[in-house]
């Protein structure tokens, strides 16, 4: 990424797919635990914490029940990335000053594109599937049987929309999720490159630190989304909620303010090292293949 100090360059569309596919696999994977506990502590009616989530669901499933849900996910993030990097990377080509140069507002403008796209195109079907297999693993006898068999029932009984439920607070908190986290990472990222020698190559420990920093401040500023989202894409929102809307009304006056931060721990977590895992990959593999810095 690019602050408003620094040239810009335009990234190959496929480059950018075929770093940010990768770099969102291997990030989903690694963190996937922490983003099972954080669902399932945000359906209505959950009281455990995490570490209580943790316990339970190893005692009764083992420790793949912590991967219920993990392959939709796995390859839902790994089009999200590709989708977000390439989007980002055109959007930010298409913004940029006679100079060459991308200001700050126009990199939030760039993120809230990228994550506009992410949401359409990756997010919102592979999270709708991912949070009814975690849903429905509560139950004694499950009625999914995997990421197929499960997708296979839920667009048989609910139609194309019933992986697309949830579509506004997805599009809603990912286009919040970008536009903060791009923007944090690229002013994170100039500051740092400004006290350095010119033409250093930042070390992998540092990008990891800056990506890790801009997810903690995605986390607190979009979580209020997130738990809108997880609620319209649980196996009972259609019987509970009219719209995200109601949903967003129900849970404040029936479970107080508050309840929009559950979920926040193992959230943090997961995208404090998702932040270093994602771009620390991405910078690593946009140089690998030729690009030269990735403007991540």
């Amino acid at each position: 990424m690019s602050s408003s100090h620094a040239k810009t360059r335009k990234e190959k569309p496929i480059h950018s797919i075929i770093a940010g596919t990768t770099a969102g696999a291997v990030e989903a994977f690694v963190t996937y635990p922490t983003e099972f506990v954080k669902t399932r502590s945000q359906f209505g009616g959950s009281k455990e914490g995490p570490i209580g989530i943790i316990r339970t669901t190893v005692r009764e499933k083992g420790i793949t029940g912590l991967y219920s849900g993990c392959s939709a996910l796995v390859i839902g993030n790994a089009v999200k990335a590709g989708v977000r990097f390439m989007s980002y990377d055109q959007f930010k080509a298409a913004l940029v000053d006679k100079e060459g140069k991308l200001s700050a507002p126009r990199s939030l403008l760039a993120g809230l594109g990228a994550g506009t796209m992410e949401a359409i195109f990756a997010v919102t079907p592979s999270e709708t599937i991912k949070t009814k297999l975690i849903d429905d693993s509560k139950r004694a006898v499950p009625r999914f049987n995997g990421l197929l068999h499960g997708t296979a029932m839920i667009v048989r009984e609910e139609g194309i929309t019933g992986i697309y439920r949830g579509l506004f607070p997805v599009i809603m908190r990912q286009g919040a999720n970008s536009a903060v986290r791009f923007t944090t990472y690229s002013t994170l990222k100039q500051f740092v490159q400004s006290n350095a020698r010119p033409g250093q190559q930042l070390p992998s420990s540092v990008t990891f630190g800056i990506g890790a920093v801009a997810g903690l401040v995605t986390v607190y500023t979009t979580m209020p989304l997130d738990v809108v989202k997880t609620r319209m894409q649980a196996l009972d929102a259609r019987t509970q909620y009219r719209n995200s809307f109601h949903c967003a009304y129900r849970i404040f006056t029936e479970e107080g303010i508050f309840r929009f931060w559950r979920g926040t721990t193992p959230r943090l977590t997961r995208l404090v090292l998702s932040g270093g895992i994602v771009f620390t990959i991405y910078e690593k593999i946009i140089a690998v293949i030729g690009s030269g810095s990735a403007g991540a």
